[in-house]
């Protein structure tokens, strides 16, 4: 599948920075032990690949998906082959036991990359996924770098998203939270992040629906005033590369807006997607009709397709990597931006956040209301946006 077609650009963004850091990055991947955390999910497995390519000592690959994992075994022997070094994956929770008795019988590892997440601004739909959203995002990154400390490594790299820039949904704010614990750590762990835009055909995405619902012949749906960035899924893993290896302390990498990188609608990309499959996008006028009309439609080589004005629950107008108050650093690489920071934090609020969080966890019980108060002691701006409705409730 041509990716850059598809999201209405040309080249690759990151390609000009790969080039000349090259020999560098080979360089630190040949001599050293990598860990690499949810590495089975879309951005994990183009992150392995663009380490494994490289050829490193050691690359072990933790993920909670054994399925997913025994595809990315078979994905990297189908391309890239083999090399010299020790390349394992392991069918672990990150949060478990097993997965701390394992990293200290394999360790120590030089560099962690830690790509699990729970991504979806749908995750706030109820109390319960919600919790658990933070206990990954945030919680589990704590006791993973924590780990990695223990272990001596040079850097632990967490990706975050672009949604923690003046969040408006619980998943944005949940990495907004999450880089805010990780300036804490950084006072004795090397720690850098990245900030990137959508990316495109990524597991669970809406594009990646658009693949699921045309293999089953089902009507596409998709918001049609909605306008994102998007980097394709080895700019994600570029991206993320040089980051954990490039980037400084307190580091958080995002792509420069160019020419390569502009704003596109998910029903632009929904009718390009069809173009490109042979078929002409049928805009219907509601749900029901995109249902009832599939194979009238696609008899006639169109495609029923619904498109809507967005209207759910944490949906931002508009996206951005940084804040206003954010100190950048425009001139480091060509592609790439860097937002340089201070170990600010409020020590108090930080520990007030973790206990209360904890203290639901403890009770067994908790509401949406509670989750949320604790995040405004921490981010008094958060500019969430409850529609009371959801994702779920779209075709």
């Amino acid at each position: 599948m041509d990716y850059l077609s598809l999201i209405g650009r040309s080249g690759a963004i990151f390609s000009q920075d790969i080039a000349s850091k090259e020999e560098d990055l080979r360089k630190i991947i040949g001599r050293s032990r990598f860990l690499i955390l949810g590495g089975s999910g879309s951005i994990g497995q183009s992150v392995v690949r663009e380490v494994f390519k490289r050829d490193p000592k050691v690359l072990h690959v933790v993920d909670i998906s054994e399925n997913n994992l025994v595809e990315l075994v078979r994905d990297i022997r189908s391309t890239v082959g083999y090399g010299s070094g020790d390349f394992r994956t392991f069918a672990l929770d990150c949060g478990s036991v097993e997965f701390i008795a394992c990293v200290k019988a394999e360790g120590p590892y030089n560099y962690v990359f830690n790509l699990s997440a729970l991504k979806h601004v749908r995750s706030e739909k109820d109390p319960y996924t919600l919790m658990r959203m933070i206990m990954v995002n945030v919680f589990n990154t704590i006791k993973t770098l924590r780990l990695a400390k223990e272990m001596g490594a040079k850097n632990y790299f967490c990706v975050s998203t672009d949604k923690a820039a003046n969040p408006a949904n619980m998943m944005g704010a949940s990495k907004r939270i999450m880089e805010m614990f990780l300036m804490r750590e950084s006072l004795t762990q090397n720690i850098s992040m990245a900030r990137f835009a959508n990316v495109a055909f990524s597991d669970g995405s809406l594009l990646h629906g658009f693949n699921q619902r045309f293999a089953k012949r089902q009507p596409l749906s998709a918001p049609n005033d909605v306008r994102r960035y998007f980097v394709t899924p080895q700019e994600s893993g570029e991206l993320c590369l040089l980051s954990g290896l490039l980037g400084e302390n307190r580091d958080i990498f995002f792509p420069k807006l160019s020419e390569k990188l502009h704003l596109i609608t998910f029903s632009e990309i929904a009718s390009r997607f069809l173009r490109e499959h042979g078929y002409e996008a049928y805009e219907c006028m509601s749900e029901d009709e995109a249902r009832n009309r599939v194979e009238e439609l696609i008899a006639k080589k169109q495609w029923p397709c619904y498109f809507f004005k967005s209207d759910t629950t944490g949906e931002k107008d508009f996206e951005e990597f940084f804040t206003e108050n954010e100190d950048l650093d425009m001139g480091r690489f060509d592609t790439v931006g860097v937002i340089r920071n201070q170990p600010d934090f409020d020590e108090t609020k930080l520990d007030d956040f973790m206990h209360g969080i904890n203290d639901l966890r403890s009770n067994e019980t908790w509401t949406k209301d509670e989750i949320i108060k604790l995040y405004f002691g921490l981010l008094p701006e958060f500019a969430h946006k409850e529609t009371g409705k959801y994702l779920d409730q779209k075709m």
